[in-house]
């Protein structure tokens, strides 16, 4: 059996537990990572990419496959069904694996998926696609961008044509790990250092002092700037949450849905081991993947507790000086990270989001003690669960609007930031799509 063949079997694996069992990509990806942490670089490389590439232009690969193939992908049993969607994207979009290469291991693969007797058609359709693959047009943008129509049709008429377009193929693109650095652990000179000693490719965000893209590693776990604490994997646009919150020394601060911990790791590294975070979520199991962080990174201001976000906790009533909610939503600003999420939803689920977020609003709002801010975000670009939300919350509670004018860097502009929100937008921003609001207890 050859390391490649080892790698393509891993690859189908993974995608037959996403996309015919239902399991989420990032962790089911991460899990088969960690598993497989014996395998060199270059195959681990190969089984991200095919995963995640076959995910990402899944829309289109069935497309194409349907153009193709006397049987449709419907009605195609599941392991064949993957077997041609990951060599679909390998032929379109892997240049450095030889079209032949693809087809024969398909085809491998299929037999040893005990499939011998349609070998012959995944053959025969995947030399087809390959013979035809300069000339295949794409009939819409569902199509072209690999996203659900009725997301399509919402984001233009929410952002328009352009908008809509830049964003959907920002989605599409090879994303950078982002990290913020942890400036109480050390300082930028010496995690950088670390960091390139150990061959990784660092580039400036040049928008916040702490934020850092990598490239070139191998195990993120393997990285002593991570293990000792000194960098968090945290996108740009959910570091704005603490730069917007702007902490004081002493400060208490709850964060009421904070799994896995990033942003009140950053909040806690901002308070200068003064004050205390406390951070909530509802099971124990994301209370544990918050504790792991706090584990990792050492401080002593943060602690972690089980708490549901919708059960009033009498004990906190007026006592928070900074109440962030970063609440459950729709994450359609997250699809380049987890672009399973764009086949899960349907577009009831956008309002009844929007509910829960209000129910939860209510709730945590009476944290806050008099002059303090609650800040509320999603990971979502969908106007029922953002800016309808804000002006329902501005309606219904004692709060006035924060200016964000100049919170947020030079380059995050907005004419809304004077009525205190904001909506980033990948492809526009250089970040996740993301919404942040900010509010002042009268």
């Amino acid at each position: 059996m050859t390391k490649e063949t080892d790698s393509r079997e891993i690859a189908h694996d993974i995608l037959m537990e996403i996309l015919e069992r239902g399991g989420y990509s990032h962790i089911i990806l991460r899990q088969a990572l960690n598993k497989f942490q014996y395998l060199d670089k270059a195959e681990r490389s190969f089984i991200s990419r095919t995963v995640e590439g076959t995910l990402e232009y899944l829309i289109q690969i069935d497309y194409v496959i349907d153009s193709f193939s006397s049987t449709k992908v419907k009605k195609m049993k599941p392991v064949i069904r993957t077997v041609l969607r990951m060599s679909v994207y390998q032929l379109l979009y892997m240049d450095r694996v030889p079209d032949s290469a693809v087809c024969n291991e398909a085809v491998k693969l299929a037999a040893k998926r005990k499939f011998t007797g349609l070998k012959g058609f995944v053959n025969g359709v995947l030399r087809n696609i390959s013979r035809n693959k300069e000339n295949i047009e794409w009939p819409d943008d569902s199509v072209r961008y690999s996203m659900p129509q009725w997301i399509v049709s919402r984001w233009k008429k929410s952002y328009g044509e352009a908008v809509s377009g830049t964003m959907m193929a920002a989605f599409l693109k090879n994303r950078r790990l982002t990290v913020r650095c942890n400036l109480t652990k050390a300082s930028k000179e010496q995690i950088l250092n670390s960091l390139q000693e150990q061959g990784v490719t660092v580039t400036e965000s040049g928008i916040s002092e702490q934020v850092l893209y990598l490239e070139g590693y191998d195990h993120l776990e393997g990285l002593l700037a991570f293990q000792n604490g000194s960098i968090q994997v945290q996108d740009l646009s959910s570091v704005f949450v603490g730069e917007v919150a702007g902490p004081e020394k002493g400060d208490y601060i709850i964060d009421v849905c904070g799994a896995p911990g990033g942003k009140s790791i950053h909040l806690a590294d901002q308070l200068h081991e003064t004050g205390m975070v406390e951070v909530r979520d509802l099971t124990d199991y994301k209370v544990s993947l918050i504790q792991e962080n706090i584990e990792r990174c050492g401080f002593t201001n943060i602690r972690a507790k089980v708490q549901d976000a919708l059960i009033l906790d009498e004990e906190s009533i007026g006592k928070a000086d900074i109440v962030i909610a970063d609440l459950p939503c729709s994450g359609l600003g997250v699809i380049g990270r987890k672009p399973d999420i764009k086949y899960r939803l349907e577009p009831e689920d956008l309002s009844s989001l929007a509910a829960l977020q209000r129910e939860i609003l209510s709730v945590v709002q009476q944290y806050v003690k008099p002059g303090g801010k609650l800040i509320f975000s999603t990971c979502t670009i969908n106007h029922e669960e953002n800016e309808d939300n804000v002006r329902w919350f501005l309606n219904q509670f004692s709060y006035d609007p924060i200016d964000l004018t100049g919170k947020m860097g030079k380059m995050v502009q907005s004419d809304t930031m004077e009525q205190g929100y904001v909506q980033l937008l990948p492809g526009i921003n250089p970040c996740d799509g993301f919404f942040l609001s900010a509010f002042i207890k009268r």
